[in-house]
């Protein structure tokens, strides 16, 4: 995909503006062991009428816990001691899967909407499926419901203007996020290299939705996964991505990402509408939701260091782009080398070629610790997700790569407890049957042209 990895002309100028500047570097990782303050510290947690007292909020992370796994307490506290963001409860949360679940849910959601809408994305397509929201967010706004939608211009980048200008006409507030040409720009903070990856749907401030799935013609059809087990060839299969559906307290938070990053473009104000309503407990799931942006540009990456480093068990992931920093890589090649079973499934077939053979580069340190590294085979894999010894689990925008942690805006949710974990656990072992592990010995004996495309694509892998 063009828009996604930044090929031809736009990665030039990126590689010009690189000869230039500095490079910028991901920090290193809070401290996996917890220090006394955080030992000794219950993380706060936001309920529906506030912060829970200190008492109770113990006791929702002392609760049903399996023995021998990580300890959700002691990575709550290091988590907000390093992200400042607390932990949310009383959430109902539903995993979504590929484009036309995923579609439908969200339709069903934008034409029940009776105030508000917020859609932020990095793709939105003139196509079959783009056409379908354009009309029922056109619909909505008529209705008197409120639309806003704040798009990326790179991730738009060949949709015609007279698409989002249509949605204009029908009194849809747009706002092109961060535009490629310099002369659009509202504010006076031009980042070519600053780009909007989130994919969040907001209705009425009671739902949310967020996860891989952009609004393209990509995910009009499903993967094999929850197939039926016919074989299918690679021209019918959809892209293979997981969302989440989020009612509860923490749709506040989702809110809040979405209005700071809105007012971040130096834009008119949001109409007015009810973007806060009262907050409603919906489930018992604890989550937290964790937005990296120019101000908190580490949040996402600080809470996968710390999961990776206190994983007792297993550490399960599943990266559409997997180009990973050193500190990435000794956290994972750490765990697998003090037994935790580590399992990466990565992409088979890939919509990006550079990326593809850069995150390949990192394939021996990996193996070689005992790492085990699967291929997802026939369909383009675009799902970013994890879960930790069956207890942590985040789904989001965020890649495995430095472009995800140090130059996106990107959110993801994470959910702490056994049932969502187990969920997780279950998606991860369908997708593990319809990939191919790569084995030592077959790696070693690969092809000298891939090695010397993989040589090649790492050189670049900052900007990935």
């Amino acid at each position: 995909m063009l828009r996604a990895h930044w090929t031809g002309l736009l990665a030039v100028a990126l590689l010009c503006c690189s000869l230039f500047g500095a490079c910028a570097s991901l920090p290193a990782p809070a401290p996996a062991t917890a220090p006394a303050a955080a030992a000794n510290m219950a993380p706060s947690i936001q309920g529906a009428q506030g912060e829970l007292p200190a008492a109770r909020a113990r006791a929702l992370l002392a609760k049903r816990w399996p023995q021998g796994r990580l300890d959700p307490a002691t990575l709550a506290a290091l988590e907000q001691q390093a992200t400042g963001v607390p932990l949310i409860a009383g959430n109902r949360c539903t995993l979504l899967f590929d484009g036309p679940q995923t579609m439908g849910e969200m339709l069903k959601a934008i034409r029940a909407a009776r105030n508000h809408i917020n859609l932020e994305t990095y793709i939105f397509d003139q196509d079959a499926l783009g056409m379908e929201f354009a009309e029922a967010l056109m619909a909505k706004q008529r209705q008197g419901v409120s639309v806003n939608i704040l798009y990326d211009s790179v991730g738009t980048l060949g949709v015609p203007a007279e698409f989002f200008q249509r949605m204009r006409d029908a009194g849809i507030r747009l706002l092109e996020f961060n535009p490629v040409n310099p002369a659009r720009l509202r504010g006076d903070n031009w980042d070519l290299n600053h780009r909007d990856h989130r994919k969040v749907l907001i209705v009425d401030g009671r739902v949310a939705f967020t996860g891989g799935i952009n609004i393209s013609g990509s995910y009009a059809r499903s993967s094999l996964f929850h197939s039926s087990g016919r074989h299918r060839s690679q021209s019918q299969l959809g892209w293979r991505d997981t969302h989440i559906k989020v009612e509860g307290p923490a749709v506040r938070a989702f809110q809040w990402l979405f209005v700071r990053q809105w007012a971040s473009q130096d834009s008119q104000d949001l109409r007015d509408a009810d973007y806060f309503p009262p907050a409603v407990n919906a489930g018992d799931k604890l989550v937290r939701v964790l937005g990296s942006d120019n101000d908190d540009p580490f949040d996402i990456y600080q809470a996968y260091q710390l999961a990776f480093r206190q994983a007792r068990t297993s550490i399960h992931l599943t990266s559409a782009y997997f180009v990973p920093d050193q500190h990435t890589i000794d956290a994972l090649t750490a765990a697998a080398r003090r037994g935790v079973d580590v399992r990466i499934i990565l992409p088979g077939v890939s919509d990006s070629g550079l990326v593809f053979y850069a995150g390949h580069a990192y394939y021996d340190q990996l193996l070689d610790s005992g790492v085990k590294i699967y291929h997802l085979k026939l369909t383009v894999l675009h799902a970013k997700t994890a879960v930790i010894d069956g207890l942590w689990s985040t789904v989001g925008s965020t890649n495995i790569d430095t472009r995800s942690f140090l130059h996106n805006s990107e959110l993801n949710v994470v959910v702490l407890g056994p049932e969502f974990g187990q969920q997780m656990e279950l998606a991860f072992q369908e997708d593990l049957r319809n990939s191919s592990e790569i084995t030592v010995d077959a790696w070693r004996h690969r092809p000298w042209l891939d090695r010397l495309r993989e040589w090649a694509a790492s050189l670049m892998h900052y900007w990935l």
